[in-house]
């Protein structure tokens, strides 16, 4: 019998540390709705997610219906700065962020769903923008105003095409000062497979930025991301990977700065996930950077 429970030990162990694991995600193939803000969501989260150069904590709790986060955060010279929040549904509005900072300022994120395939939200902090999300099938567009000083109105549009193919397109229209349409760009993403690929335009549609993401396995991931233009045939932002194993899962990125960073995320309790990260010039060894972030 000890056997056995030896065996089930092992066996439940095992499974359980798999779960734990966090892991890298391609976008879905199909004909979902997504936002053209995450029409380059994959490459981007692999080579900037994680990579910190600060301390911090962050504790979450719920006390009955509503969720209370506390940020903590060390500054260069050892001060400490704490952020207070909570999260809360009432009478059907979703007060998704209540927070109170360090410096005194306030922090009101709010959102309704009036119908279906509508959301509407504010964000008010230094500003006040109020919101609205429209899904429709394979359509999802976004408006957005600025009302405190109503100096300009952006909009967006994502349309997923069929066989992984999706199309977008965002444009900002001032308001105030010199009026008309301040900014536009357009994007596409294409998922086939392991392998997923964007292209996005900034600038105006003066630079084009080229994200790719491979899923070499159920372990391990590659990414790459470059920007084109006039000025700069090709400048690599970063090139990097993502491994996943039973101490964690390790990531690491090398950019056209000759910065090398690294970071390793491991739940190390139940619901407690340590980031200890690092970076470097190449160039100069001696001037290390760590952060080191836990969330319970």
């Amino acid at each position: 019998s000890t056997l056995c429970y030896q065996r089930w030990r092992r066996k439940h162990s095992a499974a359980a540390a798999r779960r734990s694991r966090p892991r890298i995600r391609l976008p879905s193939c199909s004909t979902m709705a997504l936002k053209f803000a995450d029409i380059a969501k994959g490459p981007n989260d692999l080579l900037n997610d994680d990579y910190t150069t600060k301390v911090s904590l962050k504790c979450k709790k719920a006390a009955g219906p509503v969720a209370v986060t506390i940020e903590t955060n060390r500054g260069k010279d050892g001060s400490l700065s704490s952020k207070v929040g909570s999260k809360f549904k009432y009478a059907g509005l979703s007060f998704d962020k209540v927070q109170l900072t360090a410096d005194g300022g306030n922090v009101l994120e709010t959102s309704l769903v009036p119908c279906s395939g509508v959301k509407m939200s504010f964000k008010g902090n230094k500003g006040a923008d109020l919101g609205v999300d429209y899904t429709k099938g394979s359509l999802f567009a976004t408006g957005v105003l600025d009302i405190k000083d109503m100096s300009k109105f952006s909009t967006s549009a994502c349309v997923a095409v069929g066989s992984g193919l999706n199309l977008g397109g965002n444009a900002t229209y001032a308001l105030s000062g010199k009026t008309g349409v301040s900014a536009f760009n357009v994007g596409a993403s294409y998922t086939s497979g392991p392998l997923f690929a964007s292209v996005t335009t900034a600038s105006k549609m003066s630079q084009v930025n080229l994200g790719l993401l491979y899923k070499v396995n159920p372990e391990l991931s590659v990414a790459t991301s470059t920007t084109h233009s006039s000025s700069n045939a090709c400048d690599i932002v970063g090139v990097g990977g993502a491994y996943t194993a039973d101490f964690g899962t390790l990531k690491a990125k090398v950019g056209s700065n000759g910065i090398i960073s690294a970071c390793l995320i491991k739940e190390v309790a139940p619901k407690v996930t340590l980031t200890a990260s690092g970076s470097v010039a190449a160039s100069d060894l001696s001037d290390f950077k760590y952060g080191l972030g836990l969330v319970m």
